[in-house]
Formats: structure tokens, C-alpha cells, sequence
């Protein structure tokens, strides 16, 4: 097996490129340049132990200026030629969101999808699935939990539209095509702050967290920041039960020249009799959404899930033209569950279940190290970057099932079975516990530059990313019933390289008016030909493919009125999928994605605050190699989707602030050939918040209503690669908190 080649050489010749290149200007920079020695220290809260700290919020806060954009780090949004939106901590408590996906929510090209047999959290971006294992952890992968990532511990929600692979690397499960989220962490700001918070909610749910910071020494240099919450009770949903808990813990400190910061955090998550998807299975059209709390589960299924992770990063000022960082990070996750979805089997709802047990473990650790300099070369001005990333994950993992063992059921009337034991034909993979199932490292090296030109008219940036993929993926040990069928231990390994560019000009109009256009690409590992499709044999069996090259275009246009925002793109992506063609196993076909996204942001009049926009995509099967599908859409992907979020400060009523959203998505198809039709629907929420002092502390009194209308309908379709499965959409929830500052 070959190793993952590490690529220490080339980085050593691009960073003694960037400190050559700078080394002359080095005394030269000016008071306002980030590394410049001060005779104070400033505070000012950063989540990357950056000098220029978080993007301000933009008027109304509930989206900040810009964020971070891979390594080229935080940017104006203005300024880069590519497309960000970040969601705040003020956004996020006020709509009382959950989860990172109800956070992202908000953003009209993403919609919340599930996992394929469990209870995970996907997101289609422009079409293209990212599942929450593959997030950013201010700005490492797959360091938060895998399945289920609460929202109680993020400053920031940062989504990067598009593929970024230069920017950010690829994903450890090559999905991110349609774009990238990065989640940043808490920092104590220089106001102290004490605040807890009590909750209830549908189905008799109780919540209540606390959040403390302060900051301390010479200048308040250094800072602590905790948090904790606990959530517990029903959902809503019929019999399903929730218990949350999770906790965490960031550390910074700020010299001259110097930065460093830290996180560690914990998550336990368990679900009780969770209402799991449906199958189409055997039906000719899809049947109607169920009363919305109608749960189908069985009584003794469940899925737990605890995670322990953390991070550090650190900035050194080298010169006053020139800075390093380095980043590390680690988890350490567990999970289990006993699962039994639904299969239809016909029209009329009726159907069955069956036991699939899981278990598993992941360990993660990853890094980066890099450098960024500014240089003129005569009236053009250059920042240069350099990275090396690397990412290392192991899982064990050990399953169950049961097939011949089903429990029939119905979509509208669930029929509820004991719990089933395993019969002798039930089949296992490592059923002695979990074994190492799948080994990934991944290597990479980056380098970039950014141009400006007319007085920063005109910025040009260019990059390459060097990507090593290897991939070891290990055999079960698998039985059916008391046969052995496989003995484990069979390797297939994959080690692949590739060098992507990507470029993009941002031409600023006016001040408040940017244009802007990119080209860039996204990697995904390359498929292992198989022994034969369907049924027959294929000549280049056991060939490594090479990296699958999703290329991305994309032009748009950024509008800054300063009280209110706005954006255009359209974009266009094309993904190559493989077929068989005269016996050969290869990259022949295609998945195009195309389409217009706009965005609009801000507080265009006093007390009244906007977030939303509309999304109209073209997911189109291309060269699939067969005439039913061909031209025919993607699984899942509407072709319109929006959402307006509006929040009114009610005149007269000091402190009173009202808010409602509404979401809209079309019509999607559960199947590839598209003779399964989804009906779209919209979704109303609303609520409603009021501050105000109670014996001179802060109180902040909030109400929600989600699905106001009660409304009926399936709420996604798929999340996994050809899968159609079906997750019905929850009922009217209230929820109703009380935070007071002390």
C-alpha cells in the first residue's frame, strides 16, 4: 500500500517565495497595515485568532459584512469574487435555532435534507448534497459531531457558495461541489457577559443554557468564554424524544504580534423512537404527507451520538508586511443506534420495517500551517498565501439487520412491534464490535495571490491547489446467520493526486456596486471500476479512476447601499458521473447544475430588517447511458426556492420586536427517471421578542410558532447520491425562552 505523499518540498519553495518576495518591503509597511506594533492592545473578539477579528454585521445583524474565504481568510464581501453569506449569534438566538440547519435555513439556496437510514443532517447547496460531517470548525473539517451539530456554540454560521477547492481543500467525503460551511466558535468580547436562559417547548420539552465570558490581565489580553446547555422532552411528533447535551469552552490571548486561541467542546445527543424516513419502494406515485405528527417509528429504536473535540490556532506577526498561523484540531466520536425505516409497498401507505442495528467510532485529527504577505510590484499590490493541510480520520464501524424479520406497518396508521431479536438468517458485518472499516488522509498544498490594482478597482485572484487523496477502505467480517461469508480484512486502497486552479476579478463599479466572475473546481475521489453492471462484466475491474472535476462558473454582481444589501449570481457547474460504455467503466457522464441565486440582506428602514431571496436551479442527468434518464432532473433538487425573513420593531413599544419567515420550495422528483413527483410546498414561522430591565438586569423574553399553518408535506427528498427516501415535515411547534443577563 502506498503512503499519502506529504508535500513538504513544494511548500518550502512557495513560502521561501511569499518571505523573499516581502522581505524587502518589510520596513516599509504603515501604522494601518495588521502587524503593524502598537503601544496598546486592542481587543477585538476573533474566532481565528486573527489581527482583523470577525467581519462587522451589517445593518439590522443578522448577517455580517462578509466572512472567511478559505485561506485567503476574513473578507469583505465587496472584495472577493466570491459568494458569502454569515448568519450571527444575534440571528441565531433570536429565531431560537436549534440546529446548524435551522440556521442555514435562512440561506435561499440551501434546503435541509436527511442522511441515508439515519437521522443525519444534510444540506443540498445549489443542488449539491454536503453532509454535516464535512462542515468547517473555524475552518478545520469534520471536527464537530457527525450527525446532529447544535447551534448553541457558534458566533457565526459562514456559507461559502459554490466550489471552493483552492480555498478550502477537499471535503474528507468529496461532496461540498455546491459550497462549503464553516461554523465559528464563541470569544469573550470585552464587556463582560453572564447569561442563562430557560426554554420550553412542544411536547412538554424543557431547555436551559448558560453562557459566561470575561476577559482578564494586562489590556484584557486574555479572554475566557463558556457555555452549556441542556435539552430534554418530546418534539411534537408522537412518542419521539429528545435529550441534548453539550458544553464548551474557548480561550484567547492577544500580545503584539501575537495571537492565540483554543476550543474544546462536548455533545450528547439521543433520540428516542425518532420518526425515521420512508422509502418509496414499491409505489406509482408518491402518496400524500401524513397529519404532520403521526410517528411511524418503532417504540424501541433510537440513535445516540457523543462527540469530544477541539482546536487551536495561533497568527505571528513575523514582519509588519508578513504573518504565519498554524491550526490544529481533534475529535473523538461514538454512536449507536437501532433503526427500523419504512419501505412502502404500495399507495395505500402499507409497508414494513426492519432492525438494522449500528456501531461506530471516528477519530479525527488535522492541521494547517501557512503564511500571508503583502508586496508592490510598482502600482500593483499583491497578497500572497501559502498553505499546507493535511486531515486524518479513522472510523471503525460494526452493523446488524434483519430482513427476514419485518414488521408491517402503515404510512397513516403506524402498527407498533415488540422488540424484535435476531433471527437465524439475520446478517452482521465485525459483529464482535466495531473494527477499522475505512482510513483517510489527505494532503495538500496551496498557493495564491491577489492583485489590486487601482487603488483596489480591480482585484485579480489566482491560485493552485495541490490535492493527495488516500483512501484505505477494509472489509468486513460478515455473517448470515451462523455462515461466514466473509473472512475481513480485504484492503482497496486509493491514492490519487491533482492540481486545480482557480481565478477570479472583482471590478468595483462604484463603491456600492461590485461586479464579479470565477472560475474554480472541486474534487471528489474517483470510483474503483467494479466487476460487472448489470450483470455484466467490465473490462478495467479493480481501476483507481482519477479524481472526479467538478468545474464551476460564475458571474454576478454585489450591491451595498449600507442600510441594505443585495446580490445576483449565476452560476454553472457541471460533474462528471461514471458509466459503462463498450464494457469500460469510466467518467462519461454528467450532472449540470445551473442557475440564478439572489440574495438580499440588511435594515432598509429603521426597526425593519430583511434576509432572504430566491434560487432558480436547472439539475439536469446528463450522458447517463441510459435514454430514461437522460435530460431528466436531479433527485431532490427543486427548480425554484426562496425564503424572506422580516423583523419589525414595533413603534410604541419600546423593546417589542416582531418576526416572521417564509419558506418556499417547488416540486422535486424521488426518482431518477422523474415518474415520482414531490409536491413542493411553504412554510410559515413566526415570533416575536421583548427586552427589557427588571431590577436593572437585561430580560429577554422570546416566542416562536414554527409551521404556523400546521401545514402537511414532505419536506425533503433524499440526501444521499440516487437515493429518493422521503422525511415528512414536523408540526406546529412553540417554543418560548427567557434569557437574563446578570
Amino acid at each position: 500500500m502506498r503512503r499519502a505523499r506529504c508535500p513538504l518540498a513544494p511548500l518550502s519553495i512557495a513560502l521561501g517565495t511569499v518571505f523573499a518576495a516581502a522581505g524587502t518591503q518589510a520596513q516599509t509597511g504603515s501604522a494601518t497595515d495588521s502587524g503593524a506594533t502598537l503601544s496598546t492592545v486592542t481587543v477585538n473578539a476573533s474566532a481565528d485568532a486573527s489581527a482583523e477579528g470577525l467581519t462587522r454585521p451589517y445593518a439590522g445583524g443578522q448577517v455580517a459584512r462578509g466572512g472567511r474565504v478559505g485561506i485567503l481568510g476574513n473578507q469583505d464581501n465587496m472584495s472577493t469574487p466570491f459568494a458569502v453569506t454569515s448568519f450571527t449569534h444575534e440571528l441565531i438566538q433570536n429565531q431560537q435555532a436549534r440546529s446548524v440547519g435551522d440556521v442555514l435555513l435562512n440561506d435561499p439556496s440551501i434546503r435541509i435534507a436527511r442522511g441515508f437510514g439515519n437521522f443525519q443532517e444534510s444540506y443540498f447547496i445549489r443542488g449539491f448534497l454536503l453532509s454535516s460531517d464535512y462542515m468547517a470548525y473555524n475552518g478545520l473539517y469534520s471536527l464537530l459531531p457527525r450527525q446532529y451539530i447544535s447551534s448553541e456554540l457558534f458566533e457565526r454560521v459562514e456559507v461559502l457558495h459554490g466550489a471552493s477547492n483552492f480555498l478550502t481543500g477537499i471535503t474528507p467525503g468529496g461532496d461540498g461541489i455546491g459550497g462549503t460551511v464553516n461554523l465559528l466558535p464563541k470569544r469573550a468580547a470585552n464587556d463582560p457577559l453572564t447569561q442563562v436562559t430557560f426554554g420550553v417547548a412542544s411536547g412538554s420539552q424543557v431547555y436551559a443554557a448558560a453562557d459566561v465570558s470575561r476577559r482578564f490581565g494586562p489590556d484584557n489580553s486574555t479572554g475566557i468564554r463558556v457555555n452549556a446547555a441542556h435539552r430534554e422532552g418530546g418534539t411534537g411528533i408522537d412518542r419521539e424524544k429528545v435529550k441534548l447535551d453539550v458544553a464548551s469552552l474557548g480561550l484567547d490571548w492577544r500580545g503584539r504580534g501575537v495571537r492565540l486561541s483554543g476550543d474544546i467542546g462536548y455533545q450528547d445527543h439521543r433520540l428516542n423512537a425518532a420518526r425515521p424516513s420512508v422509502t418509496p419502494g414499491a409505489v406509482t406515485a408518491i402518496p400524500r404527507a401524513p397529519d404532520a405528527s403521526v410517528n411511524w417509528a418503532q417504540p424501541w429504536s433510537f440513535s445516540n451520538e457523543r462527540d469530544t473535540f477541539g482546536t487551536v490556532r495561533g497568527e505571528w506577526d513575523i514582519t509588519d508586511r508578513v504573518t504565519g498561523w498554524f491550526a490544529a484540531g481533534a475529535r473523538r466520536g461514538a454512536e449507536a443506534n437501532s433503526l427500523a425505516n419504512l419501505t412502502l409497498s404500495n399507495n395505500a401507505g402499507d409497508g414494513a420495517t426492519y432492525r438494522f442495528d449500528n456501531t461506530g467510532r471516528e477519530t479525527v485529527k488535522t492541521g494547517e500551517l501557512g503564511v500571508r504577505a503583502r508586496v508592490e510590484t510598482g502600482p500593483v499590490q499583491h497578497t500572497l498565501v501559502a498553505s499546507l493541510a493535511y486531515f486524518g480520520l479513522d472510523r471503525d464501524n460494526s452493523y446488524a439487520f434483519d430482513f427476514a424479520r419485518q414488521q408491517t406497518t402503515n404510512l397513516y396508521n403506524p402498527v407498533l412491534s415488540p422488540f424484535p431479536g435476531w433471527s437465524a438468517s439475520a446478517g452482521s458485518g465485525n459483529p464482535d464490535g466495531p473494527a477499522l472499516q475505512r482510513r483517510s488522509r489527505l494532503n495538500s498544498i496551496a498557493i495564491g495571490d491577489t492583485l489590486s490594482f487601482f487603488d483596489d478597482t480591480l482585484l485579480v485572484t489566482l491560485g493552485l491547489r495541490r490535492q493527495s487523496v488516500n483512501t484505505t477502505e477494509i472489509g468486513y467480517r460478515t455473517f448470515f446467520g451462523s455462515a461466514l461469508t466473509s473472512p475481513g480484512g480485504g484492503v482497496t486502497v486509493y491514492d490519487q493526486s491533482r492540481t486545480s486552479p482557480s481565478a477570479g476579478v472583482v471590478f468595483k463599479l462604484q463603491p456600492q456596486v461590485s461586479l464579479y466572475v470565477n472560475y474554480t473546481e472541486q474534487l471528489s475521489p474517483g470510483e474503483t471500476a467494479p466487476a460487472q453492471v448489470g450483470g455484466v462484466p467490465v473490462r478495467n475491474a479493480g481501476a483507481q479512476l482519477a479524481p472526479y472535476v467538478a468545474k464551476q462558473k460564475e458571474v454576478g454582481v454585489k450591491y451595498d447601499g449600507g442600510r441594505l444589501g443585495a446580490s445576483a449570481a449565476l452560476f454553472s457547474t457541471e460533474r462528471p458521473r461514471s458509466i459503462t460504455v463498450d464494457q469500460v467503466f469510466g467518467p462519461r457522464g454528467q450532472d449540470r447544475h445551473q442557475g440564478l441565486e439572489t440574495t438580499v440582506f440588511g435594515e432598509p428602514l429603521r426597526g425593519l430588517r430583511l434576509l432572504g431571496g430566491l434560487t432558480l436551479l436547472d439539475a439536469q442527468q446528463r450522458s447517463t447511458g441510459s435514454a430514461a434518464t437522460d435530460g431528466k432532473r436531479v433527485i431532490g433538487v427543486a427548480e425554484a426556492q426562496g425564503s424572506l425573513n422580516a423583523e419589525w420593531d414595533v413603534a410604541g413599544v419600546r423593546g417589542l420586536a416582531l418576526n416572521g419567515r417564509v419558506t418556499a420550495t417547488g416540486s422535486s422528483y424521488a426518482d431518477a427517471a422523474n415518474a415520482l413527483k414531490v409536491p413542493g410546498w411553504t412554510r410559515l414561522d413566526v415570533g416575536a421578542r421583548y427586552t427589557t430591565e427588571v431590577q436593572g438586569r437585561l430580560l429577554t423574553l422570546r416566542a416562536r410558532i414554527d409551521n404556523l399553518a400546521d401545514r402537511n408535506y414532505w419536506a425533503s427528498v433524499g440526501g444521499y447520491p440516487g437515493s429518493g427516501y422521503l422525511v415528512l415535515g414536523a408540526p406546529r411547534t412553540f417554543s418560548l425562552s427567557a434569557s437574563v443577563d446578570f
